[in-house]
């Protein structure tokens, strides 16, 4: 909860804009940021047309598709289950709308930030990360690294083994980093 917080504020700092004064319930326990929070409000109320605070359950499917993900019935229906939800409950509150987009929210904008970064390695938008593109970067940012050792990390993070790093080679590297329990299945001592 505090680093979630703590980020947000560190956010607003970083660009001088003062954190929003009104409340936002849930924003620190969801870890959404107010961007997102407002995008999920906006397809909520799209279809709650009535103003009721709910939507039903055919109209949850398409607030998934205003968000911008396809869900099949079959996704709906583990949802249901994991909130202990009765599926032929006609009504969806916003607070349970919230706890279901929230983890594709959260992935999806964690993934958009990533490939941000991918863009700023791949100058020459070839859709990969080559040797010349890392040793690049590592020069701009100051990094003194052999040639060799810009090699391993290349090897270390290209799983189809074509000599680059594509988008999701790129995104596992970078969730790993996020994640310290997925270096568990690693069988790299560092």
């Amino acid at each position: 909860m505090a680093s979630g917080s703590a980020g947000t504020m560190s956010r607003f700092r970083s660009t001088g804009i003062s954190p929003p004064k009104r409340s936002n319930r849930g924003k620190s326990k969801q870890g959404l940021n107010e961007e997102a929070m407002e995008e999920i409000r906006e397809a909520f109320n799209l279809f709650d047309t009535e103003g009721k605070g709910t939507i039903d359950v055919r109209e949850l499917k398409a607030a998934f598709r205003a968000l911008g993900f396809q869900v099949k019935k079959a996704e709906i229906r583990q949802m249901f289950i994991d909130m202990d939800k009765d599926l032929s409950s006609a009504t969806i509150l916003f607070d349970e709308f919230l706890e279901m987009v929230t983890p594709r929210m959260q992935s999806r904008d964690s993934r958009e930030e990533i490939m941000k970064v991918f863009a700023l390695f791949d100058d020459d938008n070839s859709g990969a990360i080559s040797f010349k593109n890392l040793k690049r970067v590592a020069s701009e940012l100051g990094e003194n690294l052999t040639d060799e050792e810009l090699q391993e990390m290349i090897d270390e993070a290209d799983r189809d083994g074509d000599g680059v790093i594509n988008e999701d080679e790129f995104y596992r590297v970078m969730r790993k980093r996020e994640n310290p329990l997925d270096e568990i299945d690693s069988d790299d001592d560092f």
